[in-house]
């Protein structure tokens, strides 16, 4: 019995220590909006005809940075953004979306 008791404690704890390193950070408004500066221009200095940006709903992504979502010209992009120092690490893009700038294909331009 004290077997059985001993196996389901051990089960209870690492179960309870997998959600332990689960990310739930949350960012301040401030670290968003910088985020979001960051990710337009971003946008603006890599990428052709960025006529209009609309950010939505922000998460966290699963290597512990912040994601930026919105459109530009009516195509979905996600962007993970460093929030220490604001730097764009990816971009996922849909069908429709503007084309990377000829100077800026083999490094990204300043931003």
């Amino acid at each position: 019995m004290k077997k059985i008791n001993g196996i389901i404690l051990l089960s209870i704890i690492l179960l309870g220590g997998c959600n332990v390193n689960s990310s739930n950070q949350t960012y301040d408004n401030n670290t968003i909006e910088k985020a979001r500066e960051s990710v337009e221009s971003y946008f603006r200095n890599n990428y052709d005809n960025v006529e209009k940006i609309k950010f939505s709903e922000d998460t966290d992504d699963p290597m512990g940075g912040l994601m930026i979502n919105g459109t530009i010209n009516d195509a979905d992009f996600s962007a993970s953004v460093n929030p220490e120092d604001f730097t764009v690490n990816s971009v996922g893009e849909t069908e429709g979306f503007p084309e990377v700038k000829k100077e800026c294909q083999e490094k990204v331009c300043d931003y």
